[in-house]
C-alpha cells in the first residue's frame, strides 16, 4: 500500500495495559489536529478495548480503521487527519524503516511486556520495531505505562529507556484541577502527552492561569 507523505505524521501504539480510554482520546486529538496517524494495536490491547471501552475492534486493519472513524463520527467529533491501522507483520509500512518512519511515537497505554521488549530491542512485531526505529533515529518516543506497583524489573527497563532518550509518562493523572469525571482524568493525562508532543490543545486548564489554583500557594 502507498501512503501519502506528510510532515505531520506520527506513530501511535496501543498495548495490553489497562487504560484504553487514554489511547482512544489521544487518537481523537491527533486526528483532530490533522495528523497522519499510523496506529498499531496488539492482540492484548483488543481484549482491553473490549473490556474497558466496550469496543470489539476487528483484527483486520481496514475494518478496524472504519470502526474507529465511525466511533468518532457517532460522537459528533470531526477529524481532519488520516488514520492507518497497521497489522503486526506489515514490515513494508513507513514505521518499520528509519528512512520513512515518523519522528514521533507514543505507546499509550504501554504494558510492562511491551516496555521490556522495547527496552531490550526485541523487535518481534511491527509495534516493537517501530519503537526501535524511533530510538535509533534519535526521534521522540513516549511510553505511558499503567501498572502498580512497579517491580525492580519494570523500573530498570524504564531507566534504560530514559537513558536512551525516551520519555516515561506513567498514567498518573493529577487532581489539582478538581476533576468531576473519569473523562476529566483522561483529558489530564492526554493533555500532558500533547504538551510533550508540542501539539496545542484546550483539554485542561494550565497551572497558574486559573485563579483557584493560583490562590493555593497563599493558604
Amino acid at each position: 500500500m502507498n501512503y501519502p507523505r506528510t510532515s505531520k505524521a506520527i506513530s501511535l501504539a496501543w498495548t495490553g495495559a489497562s487504560g484504553a480510554p487514554y489511547g482512544i482520546k489521544l487518537l481523537q486529538c491527533l486526528l483532530s489536529a490533522d495528523y497522519q496517524v499510523f496506529l498499531m494495536i496488539s492482540s492484548a490491547a483488543r481484549v482491553v478495548l473490549a473490556a474497558e471501552h466496550g469496543l470489539q475492534l476487528s483484527a483486520n486493519g481496514e475494518k478496524a480503521q472504519q470502526q474507529l472513524l465511525q466511533l468518532f463520527e457517532q460522537r459528533g467529533i470531526a477529524v481532519s487527519g488520516s488514520l492507518h491501522v497497521l497489522g503486526k507483520d506489515e514490515w513494508f509500512s513507513p514505521p518499520a524503516s528509519g528512512s520513512a518512519a515518523p519522528k514521533q511515537m507514543i505507546i499509550c497505554p504501554c504494558s510492562t511486556g511491551t516496555l521490556a521488549a522495547v527496552a531490550t530491542g526485541m523487535s518481534n512485531s511491527l509495534l516493537e520495531r517501530a519503537a526501535d526505529v524511533v530510538i535509533k533515529e534519535r526521534g521522540q518516543l513516549i511510553l505511558v505505562p499503567r501498572e502498580t506497583p512497579f517491580s525492580a524489573i519494570h523500573l530498570e527497563h524504564m531507566l534504560s529507556l530514559s537513558r536512551l532518550g525516551a520519555t516515561i509518562m506513567p498514567a498518573a493523572p493529577g487532581f489539582y484541577h478538581s476533576p468531576k469525571s473519569v473523562e476529566d482524568l483522561v483529558d489530564f493525562m492526554v493533555a500532558r502527552i500533547l504538551d510533550h508532543l508540542g501539539i496545542e490543545h484546550v483539554l485542561t486548564q494550565r497551572w497558574g492561569y486559573d485563579k483557584h489554583h493560583a490562590d493555593v500557594g497563599d493558604k
